[in-house]
Order: C-alpha cells, then structure tokens, then sequence
C-alpha cells in the first residue's frame, strides 16, 4: 500500500512530463478601433470608388449606409442616389443575406447607386469580420422586383 501511495505522489509530482512555457508575446490585442467607415461613391468616369470616412470608429452596417444618404452632392465623388432627410436604414440579417429596408424608392436611385448601398453594407459586414459571401438585397418603401434580388458587391469579392 506504501508503494502505490508513492508511485502515486510520484506521478503527481512529475506533472506528467509538462513542463512550465515562457510567456509568448502575440502582439499588440486589437482594440475594435477603426479609424473610419468606408463608403462606396461614384468617380467622374461613373466607376464605384471605396472611399475611407473619417468617423474615428467602425460603426454598424446602418451607421455607414446613414452616412452614405447624408452625403452632399457637387464633390468629385458623388453618389447616385436621390437626397433625402430620412437616412436611417433598418438591417435585418438572415442566414447568407442582408436585408435592408431604405427609405427610397426604386425611382430616387440608378443601378450604380444599388451598388453603392450593397457595397457600402457588405464593406461594413466585412470590416466588422462578416464573411464577404454574404449577399445583400435592397429592399425599398414601394415593392419592386428589384427589392427581391440578392447581390454582391462587385469591388467587395468572395475569396
């Protein structure tokens, strides 16, 4: 009984042959500081640019697509869709798709203004570590066929 007692206190002091790890330096943590939201607006030879807003942090898919509605028109990059004073946009994520209800109709809005919003959304997905597969669809206050295609941003590719 002695000995299995000390085999056994043994064992339990040789901790199983692990042995203690210096401490491993991983880096700096991040801080889930951005230094801004990017937003997709159009250039003067009608091509979608990313463009870097300085908010001073990330923000949410809706904050980014507020931006998007709230900027001026007469700049070098300009975006394609209709002012208005309504510019909260509601996201409703689903399983591979982003839903967002925007306050516009089909008519306040080009095609390339519809890449700007699914772009400046996925682009925020993505930047908040989203899988950039997702697809977005466009959903405006009037139904139309337009508000039932998925898409994805062309600048914004799955890898």
């Amino acid at each position: 009984m002695k000995r299995i007692w000390w085999a056994a206190t043994a064992f339990l002091l040789a901790g199983c042959g692990v042995q203690p790890a210096e401490v491993a330096d991983g880096g700096e943590a991040p801080t889930g500081v951005a230094p801004g939201m990017t937003l997709y607006l159009i250039d003067a030879q009608e091509q979608l640019r990313p463009e870097l807003r300085p908010t001073g942090h990330l923000g949410s898919i809706s904050d980014a697509l507020a931006l998007l509605l709230s900027v001026p028109s007469g700049s070098d990059l300009h975006t394609e869709i209709a002012p208005t004073p309504v510019t909260r946009v509601v996201v409703t994520p689903t399983t591979g798709v982003l839903q967002l209800s925007v306050p516009l109709t089909i008519h306040d809005v080009t095609p390339l203004g519809i890449d700007q919003i699914v772009c400046t959304a996925l682009g925020a997905h993505v930047q908040a570590g989203g899988d950039r597969s997702t697809k977005v669809q466009v959903r405006f206050v009037q139904p139309t066929p337009e508000s039932d295609q998925a898409r994805s941003c062309p600048l914004i590719t799955a890898r």
